[in-house]
């Protein structure tokens, strides 16, 4: 996909273009009227996620035989990507891994800055550049907030730029989750995703999953949300403006019982202890925030049960068994999800879905 670069006031400088509002920034990551660089949540509208689902159903249905994924791996089988993932990764790794090998593209990685030049000392824009040198898509996880960003806004203005994909930046965003989640939750219940209460439960200041989450729950109609949460891991102040200003209801409780009945879905997250800084984690009682076998008496039985994964002792693996379980189900759908982003990205998505 060939690209101009757009050399305008807003992007002439990196510190001006970072503290513009999302919306202010997202023509710079589009062409065409379709995604080039997938970095915010705030990128998906009801329109372009129901697109992406449908398309990702028809990866389903038409790779299931061998003609059919032939099909489909024939159509970006001339492009190349590069996973760059420099932060701990398992699910968001061979999701994109295995959504560009079903899309036919060849994929290179580095998974530690150990092996690249930046310990001779080149600066990590540098090394991301330089991928460009070799590949048309570059697919990234990086410990530093905004780095990613960062990343796409540098390539936006050279002339060989190439769609940069937000695979998790530090604590900020995680889009493609956020997208798997919200195409799970579609498939839970068959295309009907308004009028739904949606429980988000765990480290909420910390999870960049659910911040996602909730920033694409404002393109359905009468959504609302609980936030279930210690004191110390309530969800940041400017999520909770962001669903003041969309007129989104929500409530934020400690209790977590107290919202489990009137839950269609119900998102638990892990306590986010690499995060820490003064191991404000361990000093916190975090049993009152597990979802445990008992609990399956007291929802709902059209009610799913959601986690981004990996776990620890927030859902008992007894859980497992039960069908509103559907977490397991969700990992798999990363990869459906993503694999149909990047049709998307590089405009074959028609021809999946005719």
């Amino acid at each position: 996909m060939e690209r101009t670069p757009v050399m305008t006031s807003i992007n002439a400088n990196w510190e001006e273009f970072y503290s513009k509002e999302i919306s202010e920034k997202l023509p710079f990551f589009a062409k065409e009227d379709r995604l080039y660089d997938c970095l915010f949540a705030q990128q998906f509208d009801r329109e372009i996620l129901t697109g992406l689902f449908k398309t990702a159903d028809a990866l389903r249905t038409l790779t299931q035989h061998k003609e059919g994924m032939d099909f489909i791996s024939n159509l970006l089988s001339d492009k190349r990507a590069m996973l760059y993932f420099v932060q701990p990764s398992t699910r968001t790794f061979l999701s994109f891994l295995n959504a560009c090998h079903i899309m036919g593209i060849k994929t290179s990685e580095i998974r530690d800055t150990s092996t690249s030049s930046e310990v001779k000392g080149e600066s990590a824009e540098d090394t991301v550049r330089t991928f460009s040198s070799y590949v048309d898509m570059i697919i990234m996880r990086h410990p530093t907030p905004g780095f990613v960003e960062k990343t796409a806004w540098l390539m936006n203005r050279t002339n060989r730029p190439v769609p940069i994909i937000n695979g998790g930046s530090g604590k900020d965003q995680h889009p493609t989750q956020a997208l798997l989640d919200t195409y799970t939750l579609y498939r839970s219940f068959n295309g009907e995703m308004d009028n739904k209460t949606i429980v988000m439960v765990g480290d909420l200041k910390r999870g960049r999953t659910v911040r996602s989450l909730t920033y694409l729950m404002k393109n359905y109609k009468n959504i609302k949300l609980a936030f279930v949460s210690p004191g110390q891991f309530r969800m940041e102040p400017d999520i909770l403006e962001f669903l003041k200003r969309h007129n989104m209801p929500y409530v934020e409780t400690e209790d977590f019982s107290s919202v489990m009945k009137e839950a269609d879905a119900i998102y638990m997250t892990r306590i986010q202890d690499e995060h820490d800084k003064a191991g404000e984690s361990g000093k916190v009682d975090y049993s009152p925030f597990y979802f445990r076998r008992e609990h399956l008496k007291l929802i709902k039985k059209t009610c799913v049960i959601m986690h981004p994964l990996p776990r620890r002792h927030e859902i008992e693996v007894s859980v497992d068994e039960d069908p509103r379980a559907v977490f397991w189900r969700q990992e798999r759908n990363g990869m459906w999800a993503r694999a149909a982003l990047i049709s998307h990205i590089f405009g074959v998505d028609s021809k999946i879905k005719h």
